[in-house]
């Protein structure tokens, strides 16, 4: 998303890698990843032919013998055992290139498998999962309008590492203070001191996972205030008012405090900052969504940004109006969720996934005979990756798509690597639709491809016509998806102002679209055009957060294990990606055991030797990084590293 600027010279050699100042998104900032673009193009482990794997070794193939294998196979198999025994994993990377974007669902359709597994549910799940049963669509996702807010309380999320998850925000420091300089102030909420937190007014470290008795206890305060609660304008009747706060009245400030590690003055002066401040949002992300009650968490977050004035207003959290619209075709009322489950422990699809941490056991239970792997690595990016990457060997067939071999495409029979960064062309489809201001651009691809080298558009496209052209038949020739582009950006929301894929190329610093306007009640797609704050699976799952609250003031302790792990982020990776850049990995080991110094004196550990943490899935050696930027009792050990 962060405009680059690249010099090369006549021998095509990147000399400079620059960001670009002209352009009125990403204002010239890169992070240091952008200079890995140039290591992983010029990277001689880079794959750019099909390769196969044989009892002596891997060797390189045809890509047409390489797509009639693998579309033969993919039958074989699906007409030996049924459609849904083959299986589908697609990694984070899928949402980060257009040509996948736009082609790989065709291929999806042709393969035809309820058995498809991403990202997406050990990641952003539960923000979709709350979109769709309060506004009626998983990517209708509220947006902190970061450059017009006074007040922000980010919870569970580090923008400083991972410039915006789920909130396009490129140069986030400088937005982030920016909002100090204009007499406002941003709070950060986490267990560990991160990066974000070290810039912020104030840092308050919390428990883990009780996140949503904080939330509970904030959005509790708000309603009591009865004050600044501008939530009439979306016909929100007075009786559903009134059943939320029943739900929530015994999370008061004084009752979480405990549990929470917050005290409760704090926790009330979070609440009216919120409700007193012009503008306020609250942001939450990894960190409240991939714990028990994440789809709470996040449900709450919204009630707050609503009942304090800031939903679908400036300086709280809006809505956006990308060139490329998403949910242009989007219909009223769709049901997204448990139209089908998992085979072993029968857990519910949801937006035509299932839970990826059900993928190994539906594997090793027999279900699963073949797998397709999507640019992702997911015995290193999933939870229980050593079970998964068990059920891998025992596999009949796997093919991934993927430059690499690493720890999951090493089980694959036939490995299909696509052209990537500085060779392809790319409309960042995914990311704009989750941008802090309406922006669009286009880049041309800086180098061509090898004769011998295929986009991820064409695999898709070739696998797919092999899968639905009738035996003997001439298989057509894949179609180039630009041109999707093209209609989507001609025909949607900027259509009067004249805005098409051809005016993107002859901008490449891109176009500035405008600030976030408010349109919410223009893009509900629930069936009666209401946001539904009382979301029938969301105050179901509050008897379960009741439990657990009731667990927690008895102080039950898990007699198992008593240090909580939590993970983190690096500036110079994003999550198992980039590990094949050696200025990116090189220097001080950044795969360390954060601990406490009181937690490491209890057990006797000293700062930088080796230690055994144990989990109930696995056990690691690692080394020891004792700081006091993290809680006691709790540890922190990176995503995705391993590699």
């Amino acid at each position: 998303i962060c405009g680059l600027e690249i010099t090369v010279n006549e021998n095509n050699e990147i000399l400079t890698i620059n960001g670009d100042k002209k352009d009125p998104f990403s204002r010239g900032h890169i992070c240091p990843k952008a200079v890995g673009l140039k290591d992983i193009y010029l990277d001689k482990n880079r794959l750019k032919q099909p390769v196969r794997r044989t009892e002596t070794g891997w060797e390189t193939i045809s890509w047409n013998e390489a797509f009639d294998e693998v579309a033969s196979k993919l039958k074989s198999i699906q007409n030996q055992h049924g459609k849904n025994t083959v299986g589908v994993y697609q990694g984070n990377p899928s949402v980060h290139n257009s040509g996948t974007l736009l082609t790989a669902p065709a291929f999806l359709r042709a393969l035809g498998t309820k058995n498809r597994f991403s990202a997406t549910s050990a990641d952003q799940l539960p923000h979709h999962f709350v979109a769709w049963q309060m506004f009626g669509h998983p990517l209708l996702l509220p947006i902190p309008d970061i450059d017009r807010t006074d007040f922000m309380l980010i919870i569970g999320a580090n923008p400083l590492v991972s410039n915006g998850s789920l909130m396009t925000v490129p140069d986030v420091a400088h937005r982030l203070k920016a909002i100090q300089k204009r007499g406002g102030k941003f709070v950060v909420i986490d267990p560990r001191k991160t990066e974000t937190a070290k810039i912020a007014d104030q840092h308050l470290f919390i428990k883990p996972a009780t996140d949503v008795y904080l939330l509970l206890a904030i959005l509790n305060e708000v309603l009591k205030a009865n004050k600044n609660l501008r939530y009439e304008r979306f016909n929100i009747v007075p009786e559903g008012v009134l059943i939320l706060k029943s739900a929530i009245e015994n999370y008061t400030p004084e009752t979480v405090s405990n549990i929470t590690g917050i005290s409760s003055e704090a926790i009330k002066s979070l609440a009216n900052d919120l409700l007193t401040a012009k503008s306020s949002v609250v942001y939450g992300r990894m960190g409240v969504s991939v714990q028990a009650f994440g789809g709470v968490c996040q449900w709450l977050i919204n009630c707050i940004n609503i009942f304090t004035g800031n939903m679908d207003s400036e300086g709280g959290a809006m809505f956006t109006q990308p060139a490329f619209d998403l949910l242009g075709r989007a219909k009223k009322g769709d049901n997204y969720f448990n139209r089908y489950q998992s085979a072993v422990r029968k857990l519910p699809e949801f937006d035509g996934e299932l839970p990826v941490s059900a993928m190994a056991e539906d594997i090793l239970a027999g279900g699963i005979k073949a797998l397709f792997t999507i640019c992702g690595n997911p015995v290193l990016s999933t939870s229980n990756g050593t079970q998964l990457d068990t059920a891998l060997e025992g596999l009949e067939y796997m093919v991934s798509i993927d430059i690499y071999i690493n720890e999951t495409t090493r089980h694959a029979n036939i490995i299909l690597p696509p052209t990537t960064g500085l060779e392809v062309a790319h409309y960042d489809i995914a990311f704009h639709n989750l941008a802090i201001r309406n922006t669009a651009k286009y880049t041309e691809p800086l180098f061509e491809k090898d004769n011998n080298q295929r986009h991820d558009w064409e695999i898709f496209e070739e696998i797919k016509n092999r899968l639905i052209t009738e035996e003997g038949a001439e298989i057509p020739a894949p179609k180039n998806p630009e041109e999707k582009l093209a209609t989507a950006i001609k025909y949607g929301p900027y259509e009067k102002d004249g805005l098409t894929l051809q005016k993107l190329k002859d901008n490449p610093h891109g176009e500035d679209l405008g600030a976030l306007r408010p349109c919410l009640k223009e893009k509900l797609l629930t069936d009666n055009q209401e946001i539904n704050i009382n979301s029938e699976l969301i105050m179901q799952d509050l008897k379960r957060v009741r439990i657990n609250f009731e667990k927690l003031v008895k102080a039950i302790k898990n007699t198992d294990f008593d240090l909580q792990l939590i993970g983190r982020r690096h500036l110079r990776s994003n999550n198992s990606w980039m590990h094949n850049s050696e200025r990116l990995v090189k220097g001080q080991d950044r795969c360390t055991l954060m601990i406490h110094p009181e937690t490491a004196a209890n057990r006797g550990i000293i700062n930088l030797e080796k230690v055994q943490i144990e989990s109930r899935v696995g056990r690691v050696e690692i080394v020891v990084e004792i700081t006091d930027e993290i809680m006691p009792n709790v540890v922190s050990i990176p995503h995705g590293f391993g590699h």
